[in-house]
């Protein structure tokens, strides 16, 4: 069956770091283990992910993405000053994730800002398998269930789910999107630790996740 090309799980991740239209619509329930989480679902109304950042903050980078690829963050904020500077910053590295793959580029400047240590290591390899593969992404992701979790003034921790059933594959060369039916590994539960650098930007440094997750199931 064709799938995306997977990240290999490596010892400063501690698990297979899929990180976002990795799922391939789902495939089938031969890809289980860690990959990815999902959640349940909250209720709140989901925002769209424009094509590029809506506001870019001081310093922070511009990210773009094609019309094809449509990211969405539920909730975006929890009312709380820090927590949703956390919540911003993640969902723009995972939107610097998807742009990196469109751009076949593992060093892109966006990814790097808002990556640090494993965390960047991680998301280089998953890019570069992308790169190796000749493919790109596109369709629609939902990440919801989005709960943070502030250890102190710059650490972090987040968990939250995806759910890829409408994200695929597209082989760059011929535009063939790699469609498959949904199944529950559709569904990825996610478990992220960041931490606040020197020019507030609340980086990535370790990522693990868990596909076919039962509390991430729709």
């Amino acid at each position: 069956m064709n799938r995306r090309p997977r990240l290999l799980a490596t010892a400063a991740v501690g698990a297979t770091a899929a990180l976002l239209l990795t799922a391939c619509g789902g495939g089938s329930d031969e890809s289980k283990g860690n990959d990815k989480i999902a959640g349940a679902d909250t209720g709140e109304k989901t925002s769209a992910s424009p094509s590029a950042s809506e506001s870019v903050s001081a310093g922070r980078p511009k990210i773009e993405l094609p019309s094809d690829v449509k990211i969405t963050f539920t909730p975006e904020r929890s009312g709380d000053a820090t927590k949703d500077a956390i919540l911003k910053d993640n969902a723009e590295f995972i939107r610097a994730l998807n742009a990196a793959i469109v751009a076949q580029n593992p060093r892109l400047s966006a990814l790097e800002f808002y990556t640090e240590g494993e965390g960047a290591a991680a998301a280089q390899q998953w890019v570069q398998s992308f790169k190796t593969a000749g493919w790109t992404v596109t369709g629609a992701v939902q990440y919801f269930d989005r709960q943070v979790d502030v250890k102190s003034k710059d650490s972090a921790s987040l968990s939250y789910c995806g759910d890829e059933s409408e994200g695929f594959s597209k082989v760059i060369k011929t535009g063939e999107v790699k469609k498959t039916k949904a199944t529950k590994n559709s569904y990825i539960a996610y478990g992220v630790q960041v931490e606040k650098n020197e020019q507030g930007a609340w980086e990535l440094v370790k990522i693990v996740s868990t596909r076919g997750a039962e509390r991430c199931q729709r």
